[in-house]
C-alpha cells in the first residue's frame, strides 16, 4: 500500500482509509476476517466516530482486533464526535466526554488523529481549543481535524485552536464533484460555477490540510452506488472500458480518479465487503492518464465551459 503524509503532521498514512461506520452490523468473525484482510493489504488506517452504530462500531472492532499494545502500534486511529440527536456539540464538556468514551471503547490510550465532525453553529472557539489543549497535554490526542468543514470556520477555529488543522472529510467522488466543478467553471454563467464551499479544495491545498473524501462510490447524499446504476449508464460504461485495460474492477477506476488528484487525498472506503476492499486497495496502483480522468469526470454529466 502507498502512503501519503497527512497534512503537516508526521503521520505516514495509506492512501486508502477505512472507515468503519457499517462495522456495527458485522458479527465478531466477520469483523475481524475483514479487519485481517485490511492489515494484510496495508490498509491499517481505521476511521471512527461516536455516531457510528451508537458506539457499536468502536466496540466491535476493539474486541475483533484483539487490542492490546502490540496491536496498537500496528494501526492507526482516527475518530469523530459532534453529532448528538437533533443537534451538533463543539462544547469542552462534550468534546472531553466523547474522547474519554470513544478511548474506552477502542480500548486505547490515545487516537492517532481526532476531528469535529459537522460545523456546530453554536461553536466557540475557545472552548474548542481549551479542549484540544487537554487533549493534546494528556497524551489522549495527537493530532486534530475537522470534517464537512468551508475555509472560513476552519480559519475561525484556528484563531484559538493553537493546534494544526490536518484533515478535512469532505463529500467527493465521480457524481459529487462540485468542489471541481466551480474551479472549472469560474466567471460563467451557469450552474457548476456556482461556489457552496468557499473554495475548499484549494483552500486545504495551500493549507496542507488532507481532504478526507467520504462516500467516494455514491451519488446525492446517500442516495446509493453510482457503480452498476442505470442513471450513470455512459459513467459506468466509461468505467468499465478503462478498467478493462488496467484489468481492474470499475471499483478501482473509480477510487483511482479520485487519487489521480494532485490535492493528495486520502479517500475513505466505507464497505465492509472484503472482496471490494481488496479491488479499493488495487487503486493506489492505478495512475489515470489526463485524457482518461476528463473522460470519466465529463461521462458523469459534468460538462467543459
Amino acid at each position: 500500500m502507498k502512503t501519503i503524509k497527512l497534512g503537516n503532521s508526521s503521520l505516514q498514512v495509506p492512501t486508502v482509509a477505512i472507515g468503519c461506520m457499517r462495522m456495527s452490523k458485522l458479527k465478531k468473525s466477520e469483523a475481524q476476517n475483514f479487519i485481517k484482510t485490511a492489515m494484510d493489504e496495508g490498509a491499517n488506517f481505521f476511521d471512527h466516530a461516536d455516531i457510528y452504530g451508537k458506539g457499536e462500531s468502536e466496540k466491535i472492532f476493539s474486541d475483533a482486533i484483539n487490542m492490546n499494545s502490540t496491536i496498537r502500534e500496528k494501526i492507526i486511529l482516527q475518530s469523530k464526535c459532534g453529532i448528538k440527536p437533533g443537534q451538533y456539540d463543539f462544547s469542552k464538556e462534550y468534546i472531553l466526554q466523547s474522547v474519554d468514551g470513544i478511548l474506552k471503547r477502542l480500548k486505547t490510550d490515545y487516537l492517532d488523529a481526532f476531528l469535529l465532525h459537522r460545523p456546530d453553529a453554536l461553536m466557540e472557539p475557545e472552548e474548542v481549543a481549551a479542549a484540544f489543549d487537554i487533549l493534546e497535554s494528556n497524551g489522549k490526542v495527537r493530532n486534530f481535524g475537522v470534517s464537512n468543514h468551508n475555509p472560513m470556520q476552519i480559519q475561525l477555529l484556528q484563531k484559538s485552536v493553537k493546534q494544526p488543522i490536518i484533515t478535512n472529510q469532505l463529500q467527493f467522488s465521480i457524481t459529487n464533484a462540485t468542489m471541481i466543478s466551480n474551479g472549472i467553471n469560474v466567471n460563467m454563467l451557469n450552474e457548476s460555477a456556482v461556489g457552496r464551499d468557499g473554495n475548499v479544495l484549494d483552500f486545504c491545498r495551500l493549507n496542507d490540510i488532507t481532504i478526507q473524501p467520504w462516500s467516494p462510490f455514491q451519488f446525492g447524499f446517500f442516495e446509493g452506488v453510482f457503480l452498476g446504476n442505470k442513471k450513470f449508464s455512459q459513467l459506468n460504461k466509461k468505467l468499465s472500458e478503462i478498467a478493462e485495460k488496467y484489468n481492474v474492477s470499475d471499483t478501482a477506476i473509480a477510487l483511482a480518479w479520485i487519487l489521480r488528484h494532485p490535492a493528495k487525498m486520502q479517500p475513505v472506503i466505507g464497505t465492509m465487503n472484503t472482496k471490494r476492499l481488496k479491488e479499493c486497495c488495487k487503486a493506489v496502483d492505478i495512475y489515470l492518464t489526463r485524457t482518461e480522468w476528463y473522460e470519466i469526470y465529463c461521462a458523469a454529466g459534468n460538462k467543459l465551459p
